[in-house]
């Protein structure tokens, strides 16, 4: 990484620390739950992306340098809460598609964002499982093929 990257990475690290602190509490920020590689500990990461049938999809701003994409390198299961809802997957790391054209079907400000500060972004697609867990009464999600970008 060249040393404006790196400076910007470790700048945006840094103020993400504290912003991610206030976000993990609101009740319908969504989150991405992986299991700490090291730890084994729940790590909870606010996340922007959107649900397209039965996978949620994001775009990692530092690609394979954001701590939760390493986790998810040393165990794909995931959890993620979309509105509130937990719903446990399986995290698919994406390096050849295409994150410009995956960040113009994302949700707007989070994608604005992850283009003005990312660097080196990476697609992650979280299959996701049927019912919610930890829910009661959820319909199972339909099976289907991801859609392309």
């Amino acid at each position: 990484m060249s040393r404006p990257a790196e400076t910007k990475y470790r700048t945006v690290a840094a103020f993400q620390r504290v912003l991610n602190t206030v976000m993990r509490r609101l009740p319908l920020q969504t989150l991405l739950e992986t299991t700490g590689r090291t730890s084994g500990l729940p790590r909870r990461t606010p996340v922007g992306g959107r649900r397209v049938e039965d996978s949620f999809w994001l775009v990692s701003e530092f690609g394979e340098r954001s701590q939760y994409v390493r986790n998810i390198k040393a165990d794909p299961r995931v959890r993620v809460r979309i509105r509130g809802r937990w719903h446990t997957g399986t995290a698919h790391l994406l390096p050849d598609d295409d994150t410009t054209a995956r960040l113009r079907a994302l949700p707007r400000l989070n994608s604005a964002a992850v283009r003005v500060i990312g660097v080196g972004q990476l697609t992650v697609r979280v299959d996701l499982d049927g019912a919610p867990s930890g829910s009661s009464g959820g319909s199972p999600a339909t099976s289907s093929t991801p859609p392309s970008f």
